[in-house]
């Protein structure tokens, strides 16, 4: 354990699979949360817990210990990211990527995707937000339970209430979070909460416009 490891505590709002998008192998949060990404830093935890409008208040939703940062242009132009860039014609997991922001000639540029607007316009307010922290965090080590119910022990006073995040915890208590988190079964485990609520083909993933005939998922992840 390192001596310098925190641990960033959020609430899940909205679960799509887009942010954290936890498919492919490797969990990323590369949008909103900007807090949480312009300062955590590899070998930190990044818990989301469930929401109360859902009734999930302390459940785990997914744990990622940061294994890598890269800026927007890196994600963008890695390989192994390719598959994360967003195809809304695609499976719901494609069409959720979260790989959306570049620049060219100094500018942003926001693939079409579920923070743009119909049609692919840059929709400005995910812009700003978003690219307000030109980070991306990016996990190896990850667990993501997704709709399946995972409660978080309740010894473990860790949960954030409403917006924002927290990650003032004393140490002994996030050495002890992190040996339960490493006891989890690791890995994707089910699809996102809010997918049932979604038809699919969607006329919109919420936040954006008509995105065209998405197919259904042959297998998950």
């Amino acid at each position: 354990m390192l001596e310098s490891m925190r641990l960033y505590s959020y609430v899940v709002v909205r679960d799509f699979g887009f942010a954290p998008n936890p498919f492919y192998g490797v969990c990323t949060l590369a949008t909103c949360k900007p807090q949480i990404r312009r300062t955590a830093q590899v070998g930190d935890w990044v818990i989301g817990t469930g929401s109360k409008q859902h009734g999930r208040q302390r459940q785990l939703v997914y744990a990622m210990k940061v294994s890598e940062t890269m800026t927007f242009d890196e994600y963008w132009d890695d390989p192994r990211f390719e598959c994360r860039k967003p195809n809304l014609s695609g499976s719901r997991k494609q069409a959720f990527g979260d790989n959306v922001y570049h620049r060219e000639a100094g500018r942003w540029l926001q693939a079409d995707s579920h923070h743009s607007c119909p049609g692919g316009r840059p929709n400005p307010n995910n812009v700003r937000r978003d690219t307000s922290a030109d980070k991306v965090l990016a996990a190896e080590h990850f667990v993501y339970f997704g709709s399946k119910r995972q409660e978080i022990p309740a010894r473990f006073n860790i949960c954030k209430s409403g917006t924002g995040h927290r990650c003032r915890f004393p140490r002994s208590l996030v050495n002890d979070v992190e040996l339960w988190l490493l006891s989890l079964n690791r890995g994707f485990h089910k699809a996102p909460a809010d997918w049932p609520s979604m038809p699919w083909v969607p006329s919109q993933p919420p936040n954006r416009g008509k995105a065209g005939r998405v197919h259904q998922d042959k297998g998950m992840p």
